[in-house]
């Protein structure tokens, strides 16, 4: 079951709760994910015409864009199974 997981991340600035995200999702995927995955970073401070494109409405947020379907998850991504079963790589 090879799988490439893409991930967007959309962020405002080097905040606390931005870095907290990129630093669990890494985790995250290199836990679960390895090799199998793609993170791109937006800060919307740089491009804030992008959050539109998703409907990026808070930040931080993770945007599963492939596999479908796409999911979103909001906040610093702490909650591990949360953001496992967003991702669809573990089912409740």
């Amino acid at each position: 079951m090879e799988q490439k997981y893409e991930l967007r991340l959309y962020v405002a600035g080097k905040t606390q709760k931005s870095v907290a995200a990129l630093s669990n999702l890494k985790k995250y995927c290199e836990e679960h994910m390895k090799g199998e995955y793609h993170i791109e970073v937006i800060d919307l401070l740089v491009h804030p015409q992008l959050a539109e494109g998703d409907q990026i409405l808070a930040i931080p947020t993770l945007v599963k864009k492939v596999p479908e379907p796409v999911r979103k998850i909001i906040g610093d991504l702490s909650d591990q199974e949360k953001v496992l079963v967003g991702l669809d790589i573990r089912r409740r």
